[in-house]
Protein backbone atom coordinates (compact mmCIF):
# COMPACT_ATOMS: atom_id res chain seq x y z
CA UNK A 1 0.00 0.00 0.00
CA UNK A 2 1.52 3.55 -0.78
CA UNK A 3 2.07 5.94 1.74
CA UNK A 4 0.23 8.34 2.87
CA UNK A 5 0.81 12.27 2.08
CA UNK A 6 -0.83 15.30 3.85
CA UNK A 7 -0.06 18.79 3.30
CA UNK A 8 -0.96 21.93 5.00
CA UNK A 9 0.17 25.36 6.49
CA UNK A 10 1.01 25.29 10.29
CA UNK A 11 2.28 28.79 11.91
CA UNK A 12 5.62 27.89 13.46
CA UNK A 13 5.48 26.58 16.86
CA UNK A 14 2.08 26.19 17.31
CA UNK A 15 0.91 23.30 15.47
CA UNK A 16 -2.42 21.79 17.14
CA UNK A 17 -4.67 18.96 16.35
CA UNK A 18 -7.32 21.28 15.52
CA UNK A 19 -7.87 22.07 11.95
CA UNK A 20 -6.50 21.92 9.28
CA UNK A 21 -4.22 19.53 10.78
CA UNK A 22 -6.08 17.11 12.57
CA UNK A 23 -8.88 15.95 10.32
CA UNK A 24 -7.10 15.94 7.59
CA UNK A 25 -4.28 13.23 10.37
CA UNK A 26 -7.36 11.62 11.57
CA UNK A 27 -7.52 9.10 8.59
CA UNK A 28 -4.66 7.91 8.41
CA UNK A 29 -4.63 6.41 12.19
CA UNK A 30 -1.31 8.21 13.14
CA UNK A 31 -0.52 9.02 16.44
CA UNK A 32 -1.68 13.10 16.23
CA UNK A 33 -0.14 13.93 19.47
CA UNK A 34 3.54 13.13 18.24
CA UNK A 35 2.59 14.38 15.05
CA UNK A 36 2.10 17.81 16.06
CA UNK A 37 4.72 17.36 19.04
CA UNK A 38 7.60 16.98 16.28
CA UNK A 39 5.56 19.33 13.95
CA UNK A 40 6.31 22.26 16.76
CA UNK A 41 10.13 20.79 17.50
CA UNK A 42 11.03 21.29 13.96
CA UNK A 43 9.21 24.75 13.36
CA UNK A 44 9.91 26.38 17.22
CA UNK A 45 12.10 28.97 15.28
CA UNK A 46 9.71 30.48 12.56
CA UNK A 47 7.29 31.77 15.19
CA UNK A 48 4.48 34.04 14.23
CA UNK A 49 4.72 32.61 10.41
CA UNK A 50 2.73 30.68 8.46
CA UNK A 51 4.80 27.37 7.41
CA UNK A 52 4.17 24.75 4.63
CA UNK A 53 4.54 21.15 6.54
CA UNK A 54 4.10 17.69 4.86
CA UNK A 55 3.49 14.14 6.84
CA UNK A 56 4.25 11.20 4.96
CA UNK A 57 2.86 8.14 6.86
CA UNK A 58 3.45 4.39 6.01
CA UNK A 59 -0.18 3.01 5.97
CA UNK A 60 0.97 -0.26 7.39
CA UNK A 61 3.09 1.06 10.79
CA UNK A 62 1.91 4.60 11.15
CA UNK A 63 5.38 5.73 11.32
CA UNK A 64 5.86 8.88 9.78
CA UNK A 65 8.30 11.69 8.66
CA UNK A 66 7.50 15.22 8.54
CA UNK A 67 9.28 17.21 5.82
CA UNK A 68 9.30 21.35 6.64
CA UNK A 69 9.13 23.83 3.81
CA UNK A 70 10.30 27.79 4.37
CA UNK A 71 7.36 30.47 5.05
CA UNK A 72 6.40 32.92 1.90
CA UNK A 73 9.39 35.57 1.33
CA UNK A 74 7.08 37.77 2.82
CA UNK A 75 7.12 36.49 6.00
CA UNK A 76 10.86 36.29 5.93
CA UNK A 77 11.14 39.73 5.47
CA UNK A 78 8.59 40.58 8.06
CA UNK A 79 10.96 38.64 10.27
CA UNK A 80 14.27 40.41 9.15
CA UNK A 81 12.83 43.95 9.54
CA UNK A 82 11.12 43.20 12.84
CA UNK A 83 7.67 44.17 11.38
CA UNK A 84 4.13 42.44 11.57
CA UNK A 85 2.47 43.58 8.45
CA UNK A 86 3.70 45.57 5.11
CA UNK A 87 3.19 48.90 4.36
CA UNK A 88 -0.45 49.46 3.21
CA UNK A 89 0.58 52.21 0.76
CA UNK A 90 4.12 50.91 -0.31
CA UNK A 91 4.66 53.80 -2.68
CA UNK A 92 4.62 56.53 -0.08
CA UNK A 93 4.53 54.52 2.75
CA UNK A 94 7.90 52.61 4.26
CA UNK A 95 7.34 50.89 6.97
CA UNK A 96 11.06 49.05 7.49
CA UNK A 97 15.02 49.45 5.95
CA UNK A 98 17.21 46.32 5.78
CA UNK A 99 20.14 45.08 4.17
CA UNK A 100 21.87 43.22 1.65
CA UNK A 101 22.99 40.78 4.04
CA UNK A 102 19.27 40.29 4.97
CA UNK A 103 17.77 39.93 1.06
CA UNK A 104 20.32 37.25 0.39
CA UNK A 105 19.81 34.96 3.33
CA UNK A 106 16.21 34.94 2.34
CA UNK A 107 16.90 34.78 -1.25
CA UNK A 108 18.86 31.98 0.31
CA UNK A 109 16.12 30.39 1.99
CA UNK A 110 13.88 30.71 -0.66
CA UNK A 111 16.05 29.34 -3.56
CA UNK A 112 14.10 26.22 -4.32
CA UNK A 113 11.19 28.14 -5.24
CA UNK A 114 12.40 31.26 -6.63
CA UNK A 115 12.71 31.43 -10.61
CA UNK A 116 16.24 33.18 -10.76
CA UNK A 117 19.23 30.62 -11.93
CA UNK A 118 21.52 32.58 -9.70
CA UNK A 119 22.10 34.30 -6.30
CA UNK A 120 22.10 37.98 -7.87
CA UNK A 121 18.87 36.82 -9.97
CA UNK A 122 17.39 35.52 -6.73
CA UNK A 123 18.02 38.42 -4.83
CA UNK A 124 16.30 40.79 -7.45
CA UNK A 125 13.12 38.50 -6.91
CA UNK A 126 13.34 39.14 -3.40
CA UNK A 127 13.97 43.23 -3.66
CA UNK A 128 10.67 42.92 -5.71
CA UNK A 129 9.03 41.44 -2.80
CA UNK A 130 10.29 44.22 -0.99
CA UNK A 131 8.75 47.06 -3.22
CA UNK A 132 4.79 45.79 -2.56
CA UNK A 133 5.73 45.79 1.28
CA UNK A 134 7.11 49.29 1.43
CA UNK A 135 10.34 48.27 2.58
CA UNK A 136 13.94 50.03 2.03
CA UNK A 137 16.90 47.93 0.75
CA UNK A 138 20.20 49.84 2.24
CA UNK A 139 17.58 52.78 2.48
CA UNK A 140 17.21 52.91 -0.84
CA UNK A 141 13.55 52.14 -2.67
CA UNK A 142 13.80 49.01 -4.35
CA UNK A 143 13.35 50.13 -7.68
CA UNK A 144 16.36 52.02 -6.62
CA UNK A 145 18.17 48.90 -4.90
CA UNK A 146 17.51 46.78 -8.28
CA UNK A 147 19.16 49.63 -10.14
CA UNK A 148 22.31 49.42 -7.43
CA UNK A 149 22.39 45.68 -7.96
CA UNK A 150 22.12 45.93 -11.71
CA UNK A 151 24.86 48.74 -11.15
CA UNK A 152 27.34 45.97 -8.87
CA UNK A 153 27.05 48.06 -6.26
CA UNK A 154 26.87 44.61 -3.80
CA UNK A 155 28.21 42.09 -5.99
CA UNK A 156 30.66 41.70 -3.71
CA UNK A 157 28.28 40.45 -0.89
CA UNK A 158 26.06 38.56 -3.25
CA UNK A 159 29.48 36.83 -4.41
CA UNK A 160 30.27 35.43 -1.28
CA UNK A 161 26.39 35.06 -0.40
CA UNK A 162 27.49 37.29 2.96
CA UNK A 163 23.97 36.95 5.21
CA UNK A 164 25.45 37.86 8.80
CA UNK A 165 25.00 41.77 10.39
CA UNK A 166 27.62 43.10 12.50
CA UNK A 167 26.60 44.56 16.06
CA UNK A 168 26.84 48.33 14.25
CA UNK A 169 24.81 46.52 11.82
CA UNK A 170 22.16 45.54 14.09
CA UNK A 171 21.80 48.65 15.90
CA UNK A 172 21.99 50.77 12.84
CA UNK A 173 18.97 48.94 11.74
CA UNK A 174 17.26 49.18 14.75
CA UNK A 175 18.12 53.33 15.02
CA UNK A 176 16.88 53.20 11.28
CA UNK A 177 13.18 51.21 11.95
CA UNK A 178 12.58 53.74 15.09
CA UNK A 179 13.31 57.01 12.58
CA UNK A 180 10.57 55.12 10.00
CA UNK A 181 7.92 54.54 12.56
CA UNK A 182 8.22 57.87 13.93
CA UNK A 183 8.09 59.66 10.27
CA UNK A 184 4.73 56.94 10.07
CA UNK A 185 2.71 58.38 13.01
CA UNK A 186 3.77 61.95 11.90
CA UNK A 187 2.40 61.13 8.42
CA UNK A 188 -0.86 59.76 9.99
CA UNK A 189 -1.41 62.49 12.41
CA UNK A 190 -1.29 65.05 8.88
CA UNK A 191 -3.59 62.65 7.06
CA UNK A 192 -5.76 62.46 9.67
CA UNK A 193 -5.63 66.21 10.33
CA UNK A 194 -6.31 66.82 6.32
CA UNK A 195 -9.37 64.40 6.65
CA UNK A 196 -11.20 66.05 9.08
CA UNK A 197 -10.71 69.20 7.29
CA UNK A 198 -12.29 67.33 4.36
CA UNK A 199 -14.88 66.41 6.37
CA UNK A 200 -15.89 69.49 8.39
CA UNK A 201 -16.01 71.40 4.24
CA UNK A 202 -18.50 68.67 3.26
CA UNK A 203 -20.27 68.25 6.80
CA UNK A 204 -23.95 67.16 5.55
CA UNK A 205 -23.04 65.89 2.46
CA UNK A 206 -23.39 61.79 1.40
CA UNK A 207 -20.56 59.93 2.75
CA UNK A 208 -19.53 58.75 -0.42
CA UNK A 209 -18.77 61.61 -2.29
CA UNK A 210 -16.98 62.64 1.15
CA UNK A 211 -14.71 59.45 1.27
CA UNK A 212 -14.08 60.47 -2.68
CA UNK A 213 -12.72 63.63 -1.86
CA UNK A 214 -10.62 62.63 0.60
CA UNK A 215 -8.90 59.79 -1.90
CA UNK A 216 -8.91 62.74 -4.20
CA UNK A 217 -6.80 64.72 -1.91
CA UNK A 218 -4.12 61.29 -1.78
CA UNK A 219 -5.50 60.57 2.04
CA UNK A 220 -5.01 56.58 2.06
CA UNK A 221 -7.77 54.43 2.52
CA UNK A 222 -6.80 53.04 5.70
CA UNK A 223 -7.28 56.68 7.03
CA UNK A 224 -10.77 56.83 5.18
CA UNK A 225 -11.93 53.68 6.10
CA UNK A 226 -11.49 54.94 9.86
CA UNK A 227 -13.02 58.33 9.60
CA UNK A 228 -15.71 57.53 6.85
CA UNK A 229 -16.50 53.55 6.64
CA UNK A 230 -17.71 51.64 3.90
CA UNK A 231 -21.04 50.62 5.38
CA UNK A 232 -21.62 54.18 6.19
CA UNK A 233 -21.52 54.75 2.56
CA UNK A 234 -23.35 52.24 1.99
CA UNK A 235 -26.43 53.01 4.05
CA UNK A 236 -26.66 57.13 2.74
Amino acid sequence: MANLTVQTMVEGGKATAAPPLGPALGPTGVNIGQVVMEINKKTADMKGMQVPVKVTIDPKTKEFTIEIGTPPAAALLKKEAGVEKGSSNPLTEKVADILIEQIIKVAKMKSSSLLGKDTKSRVKEIVGTCQSMGILVEGMPAQDALKAIDEGRFDKEIKAEKTELSAEEVKKLAEEKKRLQEDLEKRYAEFMKDAKVVMKEMEGQPANKIRAKMVERGIPQKVVNELVPPEKEAKK
